[in-house]
């Protein structure tokens, strides 16, 4: 270089080396994913669609996008609670709704239920708070007839029937989510109907979720009665662990019959609203009236759960078993678990601990999940019913104040509308001017799109193992 000379960086004609290396990792619905239903891909592949207001339906709302046909992963650039005007029926398959993906406090769901009537459905981090005012009696979740779905991180309650009731589904999977106060005594037409959920399936899996302030149906279990209840599927194989259940009034848990049942490793905790002759009940084995599905009684593989304030029951869980017509433990009981897909099997202690620390809508909990929580941390209730006046068990979602005022915040810039803002897609040597939601840059398994939407609860889905 001559003296005077203004200094150059040299040409570089050769293509950039800073890409991105994939991750080599088998993809199931998601990292975290397990039981039955962790097989599910939902909407892998597809297109992106933006739910960009909180309308209940038309251009950029939740039910234009979840009405849409094709694969397709939902995502959300607004955050606050869509006032349903009438049920929404997921009745087109391959489908991933990711409400953490909500700028700011997340999404709520109330009026009318969400019916799950498709397969190959995710939905993850949502808030389902049915309510009475537009006086629908309805769940404020469901699904039946279907296969591969998983619900992850949700918070269901203020139902006029059940909370959240999936049965007669093929590989399921519900799990880490929060169904917490029915309305007992509201606009159900057998009266006081407050019930968490019926919960079955062939292959289904229910795991590691708080079911709190029921009075009954904590859960029912479904049962296979061939031809009735069960549709197109030949059994109930259900797989139900690692929960936490908080005052109850009538059951725990019943039902059954003739399906087969893993109950391992629960932890039940009686509250203000719990008999005392019922503090220490596990489960009630029911037995099918109908003379046509004999023998009518479950079997159950009953180890590993924890009684609060029982010492006997939690050392011999089937001290906390009762029986309808005549059904024995010799009948009912099975000496070894049924088959149950991969699912991260903690201790009744550890699963109370971890259950409460990231079940439901826990990126960012509103009030309701956060009193709940603490409810049953404490072992005390907060409202009573205004029409039963039973402690924790509330005939209407005004006896607790009612939806929590959930605050949105303005997206993160997105270039080329992917649905990956500019400034992580740069963070992960993608080009931000380019959609390339769909493809596999970032790992052999996930699509770019699943990477970004799975790294925003990475956190939580590793410190909850």
């Amino acid at each position: 270089m001559r003296c005077g000379d203004d200094p150059q960086s040299p040409v570089d004609n050769d293509p950039p080396d800073d890409k991105p290396i994939p991750v080599v990792e088998t993809a199931y619905a998601f990292p975290g994913a397990e039981g039955f239903g962790r097989n599910a891909t939902g909407g892998r592949g597809g297109r992106v669609i933006k739910v960009t207001n909180l309308n209940d339906a038309g251009t950029g709302s939740l039910r234009a996008a979840i009405g849409a046909s094709g694969a397709r992963i939902i995502v959300f650039e607004v955050a606050g609670t869509i006032e349903l005007q009438s049920n929404l029926n997921i009745t087109q398959p391959d489908l991933t709704i990711a409400g953490q993906t909500a700028a700011g406090d997340g999404i709520t769901l109330k009026n009318y239920p969400l019916f799950v009537g498709a397969d190959n459905v995710i939905i993850r981090f949502i808030r389902f708070r049915l309510g009475n005012e537009k006086q629908v009696e309805g769940d404020a979740i469901w699904g039946r007839y279907r296969k591969n779905v998983i619900i992850d991180h949700c918070s269901m309650s203020w139902c006029t029937d059940e909370a959240a009731s999936f049965y007669a589904n093929q590989d399921f999977t519900l799990q880490w989510c929060i169904i917490s106060e029915s309305l007992n005594n509201s606009l159900h037409e057998k009266g006081s109907h407050g019930y968490g959920g019926i919960w079955g399936g062939d292959r289904a899996s229910f795991h590691h979720n708080l079911i709190a302030h029921h009075k009954s149906r904590n859960p029912r279990f479904n049962g296979w009665r061939p031809g009735v209840s069960n549709g197109p599927y030949l059994n109930e194989q259900v797989d139900y662990r690692n929960n936490v259940i908080y005052n109850w009034v009538d059951e725990s848990a019943y039902g059954g019959e003739n399906g087969k049942y893993n109950i391992v490793n629960n932890f039940y905790k009686s509250g203000p609203a719990t008999p005392a002759s019922k503090v220490a009940r596990i489960m009630r084995v029911s037995k099918e009236s109908s003379a046509a599905y004999a023998p009518g009684y479950g079997q159950f593989y009953i180890t590993g759960n924890y009684v609060v304030g029982n010492s006997t029951v939690t050392g011999s869980n089937w001290s906390g078993v009762i029986y309808d017509g005549g059904t024995t433990q010799a009948q009912a009981q099975l000496t070894s678990a049924i088959e149950f897909e991969i699912t991260t099997s903690h201790t009744a202690e550890q699963a109370y601990s971890t259950v409460l620390d990231f079940a439901g809508a826990s990126l960012k909990r509103d009030a309701v999940d956060l009193r709940v929580v603490d409810e049953v941390r404490n072992g005390t209730f907060t409202y009573r019913g205004s029409v039963t006046d039973l402690p924790g068990i509330i005939d209407s979602q005004e006896d607790v104040g009612g939806w929590p005022v959930l605050q949105s915040i303005e997206p993160m810039p997105d270039s080329d509308g992917d649905g990956m803002p500019d400034a992580w897609e740069v963070e992960m040597k993608l080009d931000p001017a380019k959609a390339n939601a769909s493809e596999k840059e970032l790992s052999t398994g996930y699509t770019n799109i699943e990477v970004y939407i799975n790294s925003l609860v990475k956190t939580i889905m590793q410190l909850q193992k």
